[in-house]
C-alpha cells in the first residue's frame, strides 16, 4: 500500500528535512510540496492524497484553516507538523492522525506513519465492502436479501440510550431527544435542543449506532434527526436548509439532497 503524501511548509528547509527522513519509509510516496496554505488546498483538492504534513503557522492561510478549506471532500489523513506544542489540543480535534514538534524525531514520525497506516487500511476495508454490497445487490438481489432476514430485526439494532462523559460526568441521553449531530475530528457534539454534549467517536461509529431511518447525514460532518425537521428552506446552487425544532438551521449539502427528497411528496 503506498501512501500518496503531500508536504506543506512555508520554510523550504522544513520541507527537505521531512523529506529526507521520509526517504528511509519505501512505502511514502511524496507527490507535491507546497509553500502555502492556498497551495495546499489546490493541491489536495486535485491530487487526492492519502496523507499530509501540515505545518501549522503559516503566511495567510494557516494549518487549520486548509483543513476547514477541503472538509467538503473526502479529506485526507493530517499529520501536524509545528514547532510550538500549544496547538496540539486543536490539532486532535480536527482529527488529526498526529502532532510533531519541530525538528522533527524519527521515531516519532515513524509511529505517526503507522497510525496512518492503520487508519487507511481500515477506512478502505470499508470502501471495499461497500463495493461489494453495490455488486452484490445487481448480481445476486436474492444473497442480499437473505443477508438482510438473517440480521437483527431492524429496531432491535440500534442505540435507545447513549452515555456520554462529558466534563467529569457521565450522561444518559435518550437517543430520541437528539437534535442533530455535528462532528469534529474524533468528537461529536450533541445536540438535544437545550443542551450539547462532548461525546469522543468517530461519525461513522455513532452512525452505526443510530436508527439510519431517523437520523441521516446531510453533510460530511453533520447528522440530523429527521423527526426534528420543521421546514426545508431552498438554498443556492441546490443546497438548503432544514430548519429544525429549536429553530437551528442545519444546511444540507449537494452530495445529499436525496434526503430531502422525503421531505417532498
Amino acid at each position: 500500500m503506498t501512501i500518496r503524501t503531500i508536504l506543506v511548509d512555508d520554510e523550504k528547509l522544513a520541507i527537505q528535512g521531512l523529506q529526507l527522513r521520509l526517504a528511509a519509509f519505501p512505502d511514502v510516496e511524496i507527490i507535491e510540496t507546497c509553500s502555502n496554505g492556498r497551495e495546499a488546498i489546490r493541491k489536495i483538492k486535485t491530487e487526492k492524497p492519502d496523507l499530509v504534513f501540515l505545518d501549522i503557522q503559516m503566511p495567510g492561510f494557516d494549518g487549520f484553516s486548509v483543513v476547514k478549506g477541503v472538509m467538503e471532500l473526502e479529506p485526507p489523513l493530517f499529520v501536524f507538523v509545528t514547532a510550538y506544542s500549544e496547538h496540539a489540543v486543536k490539532a486532535f480535534e480536527t482529527n488529526a492522525v498526529d502532532y510533531l514538534l519541530k525538528p522533527v524525531d524519527t521515531d516519532r514520525l515513524a509511529d505517526a506513519l503507522d497510525r496512518a497506516r492503520t487508519r487507511l487500511a481500515e477506512k478502505r476495508g470499508l470502501e471495499e465492502v461497500e463495493k461489494l454490497k453495490i455488486v452484490l445487490a445487481e448480481v445476486a438481489p436474492d444473497a442480499v436479501a437473505e443477508m438482510v432476514d438473517d440480521a437483527e430485526p431492524v429496531a432491535g439494532r440500534f442505540e435507545k440510550l447513549i452515555n456520554i462523559k462529558d466534563r467529569g460526568q457521565i450522561f444518559r441521553v435518550d437517543v430520541e431527544s437528539i437534535e442533530r449531530i455535528e462532528a469534529a475530528g474524533d468528537y461529536m457534539c450533541i445536540y438535544t435542543g437545550d443542551n450539547s454534549l462532548i461525546l469522543r467517536e468517530t461519525m461513522k461509529d455513532l452512525e452505526r449506532r443510530l436508527d439510519p431511518r431517523v437520523f441521516q447525514r446531510v453533510h460530511r460532518s453533520k447528522i440530523v434527526n429527521l423527526d426534528q425537521v420543521r421546514q426545508v428552506r431552498p438554498h443556492t446552487n441546490g443546497e438548503c436548509f432544514l430548519v429544525l425544532q429549536s429553530g437551528a438551521e442545519v444546511k444540507v449539502s449537494r452530495s445529499y439532497r436525496d434526503v430531502v427528497a422525503r421531505f417532498v411528496h
